[in-house]
């Protein structure tokens, strides 16, 4: 099929590699000239593994292309792919400004006649229209109104549906390929068919293609990604509870998540959940639930919880400075004046990890830079390292931290190290060496990446998140 996806950003990128990938020929449009020319020069704006060796060979067999010619990217399209950023506004509500622009575009194409309807390529007796498949994640009722806006620049047939993704980031060749589910909203069945035989290779395994209502695919994005926020703070909320009455919750998870009905994904303790979804998410479910006078006072403290989560990890480091967080304050060489009255200023602080989660480049609503920002702000100077977000937390933070290309370099004459994202290379260090490197041998890590007997064996001071502090010798 020939195929065109409205945007170029994570989700049109790996989703239009992956279907050309079988067979399809894909135009990934773009407005932004600089990615564009990245792209065409073999670069990829965006870390994701495996994804830019897909696309040279993919461009290579002249199957995947990347333009900004809107005429280009909508002559001879069979199927238009949505993929455009909806960011959550002031109030929560996602922004649809990007989706009902690319629909005005896609109609006057129509209506110009440039989208070609009636291809050689297509299945016999398939319907004539060309198919516009929203894919950004959006509120239910958006279909409705990308449709009439279509509807309002042309006069052509079309049809639509809703295809939403289940990407994870660091992980999404593989669940492109291999999907738990493909779920495909649709208004007739010609249009399901056609969406089905596009899929049709990536479920080979067995695993299910559901065809149902627009309205129904539309809200099973929102339903998935709210449980798993859902689940994510509910563990933390039992981790805190469970550190406050001296259990540990690495045994309560074990014994909680041994019940099959439970399971166990998503459900580790830490530092609540970020990235460009799940946050996001849950505040448009909010915002649904408002104009429908639906009560969403489950998923608002799911937001509640996550935020909080932060705060609380935020308060242990102030409080073990300021020497209130069941032991001695952190003995320091520099003077009071120097080191300052609430016990963080002039102090040196080592980040380990920044992404909202490994695999990924992404710092979108990242619980790093919200520790950063926070610590920052109360004088203390940060060195931070992860092995792929650099850059991207220059954008957001410039000058204001140090970084660190090497994690060991990072903990040189520092105060204590910070934990925030659970990066493998992190989780067996050399701790004699860590020791050596750092002022005073003090760990806060938001990932519970530590054994409690390992960093009393070795002497640290050591907070986590749900069990116990291990205060070192």
């Amino acid at each position: 099929m020939r195929i065109t996806m409205v945007g170029s950003g994570y989700v049109g990128l790996v989703t239009g590699t992956c279907l050309s990938n079988t067979g399809n020929d894909v135009i990934c449009l773009d407005i932004d000239q600089v990615k564009i020319d990245q792209l065409n020069s073999g670069q990829v704006p965006i870390y994701e593994p495996g994804l830019d060796e897909l696309i040279r060979r993919n461009v290579k067999a002249g199957r995947l292309h990347f333009s900004t010619d809107k005429q280009l990217a909508y002559e001879q399209a069979e199927i238009v792919f949505i993929c455009v950023p909806t960011p959550s506004d002031h109030l929560g509500q996602a922004d649809l400004q990007y989706v009902l622009a690319a629909a005005r575009d896609i109609g006057t194409s129509l209506n110009a006649g440039s989208v070609l309807r009636a291809t050689t390529r297509r299945t016999v007796g398939a319907a004539s229209e060309t198919i516009v498949v929203i894919k950004s994640t959006v509120p239910v009722g958006t279909n409705a109104k990308v449709k009439a806006v279509i509807a309002d620049h042309t006069d052509k047939p079309f049809s639509m549906a809703s295809n939403p993704e289940f990407l994870k980031e660091g992980a999404a060749i593989n669940d492109f390929n291999r999907p738990d589910r493909v779920v495909i909203g649709v208004e007739d069945k010609r249009t399901g068919d056609r969406m089905r035989d596009l899929y049709e290779p990536f479920v080979r395994q067995g695993n299910p293609i559901f065809v149902m209502d627009i309205a129904s695919a539309e809200m099973v994005k929102y339903a998935s990604n709210a449980m798993l926020a859902t689940k994510i703070s509910f563990i933390n909320e039992i981790a805190n509870l469970s550190e406050s009455c001296g259990a540990n919750i690495d045994e309560v998870r074990r014994g909680m998540c041994s019940d099959r009905r439970i399971g166990n994904q998503f459900l580790y303790p830490g530092l609540g959940y970020g990235g460009s979804c799940f946050p996001k998410d849950v505040l448009a479910c909010l915002a649904m639930g408002e104009e429908a006078g639906v009560p969403t006072s489950l998923l608002r403290e799911v937001h509640a919880v996550n935020q909080r989560q932060r705060e609380a990890f935020i308060k242990k480091i102030e409080s073990y400075f300021a020497g209130s967080a069941g032991g001695a304050a952190v003995q320091s060489d520099r003077p009071m004046q120097a080191v300052g009255a609430n016990g963080l200023e002039g102090r040196r602080l080592a980040m380990w990890g920044i992404a909202f989660k490994p695999g990924t480049d992404d710092i979108r609503e990242a619980p790093s830079i919200t520790l950063m920002r926070h610590l920052i702000k109360r004088g203390a100077t940060i060195v931070a390292h992860d092995p792929v977000a650099h850059d991207t937390c220059r954008q957001v933070m410039g000058s204001g931290i140090e970084f660190s290309e090497n994690m060991m370099g990072a903990l040189a004459g520092t105060d204590a190290l910070i934990i925030c994202t659970d990066w493998d290379e992190y989780r067996y260090p050399d701790f004699e060496e860590m020791k050596q490197r750092m002022k005073h041998p003090v760990i806060f890590d938001g990932r519970n990446l530590y054994r409690l007997e390992v960093m009393r064996e070795y002497g640290f001071t050591y907070y986590s998140v749900g069990r116990r502090a291990s205060m070192g010798s």
